[in-house]
């Protein structure tokens, strides 16, 4: 399964990724692949534009937490454009905003923000994909995104430790038939 609902540019000061629809278990292994690829050459600033995504479940935001400790080991930062209001209070619901930047109103980039999203329309980005997916590795993806919030705060490990340990359970079933 892929999808084409991420479109990025790497500008001078960040890594500019624009999510199209809704940020889902669907597009995140492709944010993910985009943003290691830039964390791992030093870079230091990310920013995931969500003006014009409708949602976010929680395998984006898990991907996005985990993003954005890789970013804070590192000394960068992984900042937030204009979510919804209800992304907004999702992410904030489950702490996302002790580790990343919602809407900064310093940012730099906020100064330019429609010259960049004008950037990425004309044609000046490249869509973000991660391959296909095997229903092993997807697996793998959603339970680590899963952990990272769950690993977050007490709230998040309650909520999310069911969702963990089915996961777990699936993984082993899934390798067990691989064996066979």
């Amino acid at each position: 399964m892929t999808d084409s609902s991420l479109t990025y540019h790497e500008f001078d000061d960040c890594l500019w990724i624009r999510c199209t629809s809704r940020g889902s278990f669907v597009n995140s292994p492709a944010l993910k692949a985009i943003s290691e690829k830039y964390i791992a050459r030093n870079g230091r600033l990310i920013v995931v534009d969500l003006e014009i995504c409708p949602g976010v479940d929680s395998t984006f935001m898990g991907t996005l937490a985990g993003l954005a400790r890789k970013m804070m080991a590192q000394g960068g930062f992984l900042q937030i454009a204009t979510p919804t209001r209800r992304t907004r209070a999702s992410m904030e619901s489950l702490g996302l905003d002790m580790l990343l930047e919602i809407d900064p109103a310093d940012a730099g980039w906020q100064a330019n923000i429609e010259d960049r999203r004008a950037h990425l329309q004309q044609g000046n980005s490249k869509e973000a994909t991660a391959g296909n997916m095997n229903e092993l590795d997807r697996t793998r993806h959603v339970l680590e995104a899963h952990n990272t919030l769950r690993s977050m705060n007490h709230k998040n490990n309650e909520t999310f430790g069911y969702v963990c340990e089915t996961l777990e359970e699936d993984l082993l079933r899934h390798e067990a038939e691989l064996d066979d």
